[in-house]
């Protein structure tokens, strides 16, 4: 079966693949599809834009359609930037810049109060209509300088207590197994293990 990726953020889609690797299935990314358009992500939460993704890919491939929406939620500020994390420093968005504002908006917060979480809500939209979705959620804390140079968005700042490193400090295996898009990959997998083995039925 055919699994059109709705991101075309290449780092975002190695951890997606490499998370589903031994299903089933061709996957692609949306990248690949002209016809797919880019979707404004003007959801109010991560669950709205995901589904927004999905159903765009579906509705112009026909293919069983996955979308992510990840966001960091920073306690001290209030649960920012989270569905504003890949834009969080404005449209000239980039890695660098989004971590340089987080920065400077943490740099006078104490160590006890540098809380913070990754979340990610993954939808799926299946041919026939069928939704679903599912969220992954990974505690940590916010450094005040960067750490590693693995991973990518925010993972330089980004600090798990129990493993003592920052997601950039991970390898991908390391990462996938802790981070909020690994645990709510694995919830992707078994769900489509399940559907591959009894697709859903079509509505109306």
């Amino acid at each position: 079966m055919l699994l059109v990726v709705a991101s075309r953020n290449r780092d975002k889609l190695v951890e997606l693949c490499h998370a589903l690797a031994g299903l089933a299935l061709e996957i692609r990314s949306a990248a690949e599809f002209p016809e797919v358009p880019e979707v404004a992500e003007t959801g109010s939460t991560l669950e709205e834009n995901a589904l927004l993704k999905a159903r765009a890919v579906h509705e112009a491939t026909g293919a069983l359609a996955l979308a992510d929406d990840t966001g960091l939620e920073v306690d001290a500020l209030g649960g920012a930037p989270g569905v504003e994390s890949a834009r969080f420093a404005g449209p000239e968005q980039s890695y660098a810049r989004n971590v340089e504002k987080l920065l400077t908006l943490m740099a006078g917060v104490p160590d006890e109060r540098r809380h913070a979480r990754f979340r990610t809500v993954i939808a799926l939209r299946f041919p026939g209509g069928m939704e679903e979705t599912v969220e992954g959620v990974c505690e940590g804390t916010i450094l005040r300088e960067r750490r590693g140079g693995g991973g990518f968005g925010y993972d330089p700042l980004f600090f798990v207590p129990a493993l003592g490193k920052t997601f950039a400090e991970l390898t991908l295996d390391e990462k996938n197994r802790v981070s909020h898009r690994g645990r709510a990959m694995r919830k992707v997998h078994a769900l489509l293990v399940a559907r591959l083995r009894n697709p859903p039925p079509a509505r109306g």
